[in-house]
């Protein structure tokens, strides 16, 4: 599967779709990216004036493009017939607040995948290469 037939099949639309493009796909890792526009809907009303990325988006954010889209990979054509499940986020730690317009990168790399569970350490980069946030996110991938 290309990296772009999972991110269609992603099963995310707008507003609630936080990947512009995923790099690169192989078994043990992915790479996508995503850029926080301005008039994403959770800057409304988030530090009115001066608006920060929620961390909970934050890891949304690494939990589509780190999770969802590599476990899909793995999944191969199964994907369309199973449903993703966050089921456990491990030691989040966030570095730096997350601006309008901010492109960030996400790697993932999978620790393991059995019984139809993902677990990936994923980070989260600026631009520059700083690293914003760190995560263990597990993903199970359940029969629709």
């Amino acid at each position: 599967m290309t990296p772009q037939q999972i991110l269609a099949a992603l099963p995310y639309s707008k507003p609630f779709l936080f990947v512009d493009e995923l790099v690169s796909l192989s078994p043990n890792q992915a790479v996508g990216h995503y850029t926080y526009r301005p008039d994403e809907f959770f800057y409304a009303g988030h530090f009115v004036g001066k608006p920060v990325t929620p961390g909970v988006i934050l890891l949304e954010t690494m939990a589509q493009i780190g999770g969802v889209a590599l476990g899909f990979y793995l999944l191969g054509d199964a994907m369309h017939t199973h449903q993703p499940l966050f089921s456990h986020i491990e030691n989040a730690e966030f570095y730096g607040a997350v601006l309008p317009n901010t492109k960030v990168m996400v790697h993932s790399t999978k620790k393991y995948f059995r019984r139809n569970t993902l677990k990936t350490d994923v980070e989260m980069t600026n631009e520059q290469g700083e690293t914003l946030c760190i995560a263990t996110i597990s993903c199970k991938f359940v029969e629709k």
